[in-house]
């Protein structure tokens, strides 16, 4: 490891921890060179597989990138980092788990949803508006209502819509 400092390549470790998850290594090092103390961070590459784009292209799976879009998503919402970084490490996971060398970018986008509308349905539906692409406000309703729909708990009625109710009698 070269030392950020003055480049040298002799250091020690003075200190290693696993995280919480037990996923990273944290290292203090101290340079033998200049006597200067650093951290860095040890994480086991995985293979993930490409990712095939809806245009036909393909390109390596980007953490960073899909991080980047759960923040946009989850913006002003009660959502912590460490949730949004469960969140990539678990469609990281179910990359590697598919066994495959290749993988559909929608297959990202449902396990994000999947794992989204567990955290927070705001950023689900924002989330979604971007993955499905909605082209007009109606496809914003029917997706929330399909989500009203399914949080009625067993045995309570629906409230009506403002649809169903002006299509409904008398109308």
């Amino acid at each position: 490891m070269r030392c950020p400092y003055c480049g040298t390549l002799d250091n020690k470790v003075i200190d290693s921890r696993l995280s919480a998850a037990g996923e990273v290594t944290r290292r203090r090092r101290e340079c033998d060179g200049c006597s200067r103390r650093y951290t860095t961070y040890e994480r086991v590459e995985q293979a993930l597989p490409m990712i095939l784009k809806k245009d036909g292209k393909r390109q390596p799976f980007d953490p960073d990138k899909l991080l980047a879009g759960l923040q946009r998503s989850c913006a002003k919402r009660p959502v912590s980092p460490e949730t949004l970084e469960r969140i990539v490490g678990d469609v990281q996971r179910a990359l590697v788990d598919t066994g495959e060398t290749e993988v559909a970018s929608s297959f990202v986008g449902r396990k994000v949803l999947d794992l989204l509308g567990d955290v927070d349905e705001v950023a689900y539906v924002r989330f979604a508006s971007v993955y499905r692409e909605f082209q007009d406000t109606q496809e914003f309703i029917a997706l929330l209502e399909k989500m009203s729909r399914e949080s009625q708990t067993p045995g309570e009625p629906a409230e009506p819509t403002p649809r169903e109710t002006a299509s409904g009698p008398g109308a």
